[in-house]
């Protein structure tokens, strides 16, 4: 579907102001926005900078093969910020980028969406004639060394893989290779999993991931077509396959760089629901299980440096008798100040709430959402520094309730945060901490957040600690 004029001019408007810059990537952390592929460390890497209306400025970084000059014109290159920094090949090598692009313009004309030269699987339509030719094959991974095109993230040694070997033009065979999970059959239709190659030297249970993969894959692409997968790819780092598996999905691993531990969460996209349950949500909201989660705006960085934040008397003046998006208030006037001095410091500002009415009030569940889901899109308005959130709906434990592993001092939305939401990037607890309201004190309703500090290992701070300090 083409977008209307207004529309193209609006996004032509945006890019002409956005400006241009080259260096070579400081750590391996950043990923393109052309191919969703990670850049390493030292690679050169072309950014987009634009002022984003909310009031801080948003990079988005791609490999040079990936540019889209088309929307970000590069010439001349001589005058992209930090052209004289790089070395005479990289020039030479933005001077052909250049123009490859003034060809193409003068050959097609301009090209309203470019397409990357590295495009990554995604689950568009297939490219006529390439991905319906390709030969689908399922093995066990021979080392650890191999990356999933559709999460990023290395496939483990002895995981079950699914590929896609397609010909290249220029003259030999490219195989792209996937967790099951990730498989992208919208682009690669898998019409009989008994036809896959491999498929007889899979054992029994795995066979049964390929025959589910082959039997959901139509309502799976609807689903997250309308989930608008390729944003939830970027911020969604999936867990590796395990072929022996745990109760709920669940086992003890130990975090990379950290001695703590915390439960492996199964995520899938298939799992995330547009809906809690009768109860809609708006576009930029989505739920997995018994979390409400709002998806990642551009300038939201993955970081080492966790700064988390817990919801109703600590950042906002709340009260359970008034129910409304704007029935909310700042809980200390110093918040703005300190989190967007927090966001410029590199550290990612997270949200983690407790909201058990949005279960509880079946008969008001769409209002509940509404004024939770309302006040922290204006909270985050306000500030103008963008925020991940997590909200957890579900109970705790009661006569006939099981204790809601997110709810909050549980840690499931912390380790979901982190297996799931900050890319990879293993956390510095010691620069890290939580501010919460509900510490134990004798006027507190609880010590939820205090308890759910301590279980994690971060440093806590109640709010008139630290917005007053």
């Amino acid at each position: 579907m083409s977008s209307s004029p207004a529309a193209s001019a609006a996004v032509a408007a945006a890019a002409a102001k956005a400006i241009v810059s080259v260096e070579y990537a400081k750590s391996g952390r950043s990923t393109c926005k052309g191919c969703s592929a990670g850049i390493s460390a030292g690679a050169l890497r072309l950014g987009a900078s634009a002022h984003d209306p909310r009031g801080f400025n948003s990079t988005k970084w791609y490999h040079a093969a990936c540019f889209p000059a088309s929307s970000h014109p590069l010439g001349p290159v001589e005058k992209v910020k930090g052209f004289d920094t790089i070395k005479d090949e990289d020039r030479n090598e933005l001077r052909e980028l250049e123009k490859n692009h003034k060809r193409d313009q003068t050959a097609t004309g301009p090209i309203e969406e470019p397409i990357p030269k590295k495009v990554k699987a995604n689950l568009s339509s297939p490219a006529e004639g390439v991905a319906k030719n390709a030969i689908i094959s399922a093995e066990y991974a021979k080392s650890g060394c191999s990356r999933c095109k559709g999460c990023s993230e290395n496939i483990a040694s002895g995981a079950l893989r699914v590929g896609a070997s397609v010909h290249d033009p220029r003259g030999f065979d490219s195989i792209k290779w996937f967790h099951v999970a990730c498989f992208p059959a919208s682009m690669y239709p898998v019409s009989s999993v008994e036809n896959i190659k491999g498929f007889d030297s899979i054992e029994n249970q795995d066979r049964d991931k390929l025959q589910e993969l082959e039997e959901n894959h139509k309502g799976d692409v609807n689903e997250v077509d309308q989930l608008n997968e390729p944003n939830l790819k970027k911020e969604v780092v999936h867990s590796m396959e395990n072929s022996k598996g745990t109760e709920n999905n669940l086992e003890v691993k130990m975090l990379s760089g950290d001695k703590r531990a915390g439960p492996v969460i199964s995520f899938l996209v298939s799992d995330i629901k547009k809906n809690y349950k009768d109860a809609t949500l708006p576009p930029h909201w989505k739920v997995f299980r018994t979390v409400i989660f709002r998806e990642q705006d551009d300038g939201l960085q993955s970081s080492a440096k966790i700064a988390a934040f817990d919801f109703d008397g600590c950042l906002a003046k709340t009260s359970v008798r008034s129910v409304g998006a704007d029935k909310w208030s700042l809980q200390h006037k110093s918040i703005p100040e300190k989190l967007q001095r927090l966001y410029n410091d590199g550290y990612k500002l997270v949200i983690f709430t407790n909201e058990s009415n949005i279960e509880r009030w079946k008969n008001k569940r769409q209002q509940a959402v509404d004024s939770k889901v309302g006040r922290l899109d204006n909270f985050i308005k306000l500030l103008k520094v963008p925020i991940q959130v997590f909200i957890a709906c579900g109970l705790g434990k009661g006569k006939d309730t099981p204790d809601d592993q997110f709810r909050k001092p549980n840690t499931g939305m912390w380790w979901l945060m982190i297996e799931h939401f900050n890319s990879g990037v293993a956390v510095n607890m010691d620069q890290s901490f939580y501010v919460g309201d509900a510490a134990g004190r004798e006027n507190d309703h609880s010590d939820a957040d205090i308890e759910f500090a301590k279980a994690i290992g971060l440093k806590f701070h109640v709010p008139e600690e630290y917005f007053d300090s």
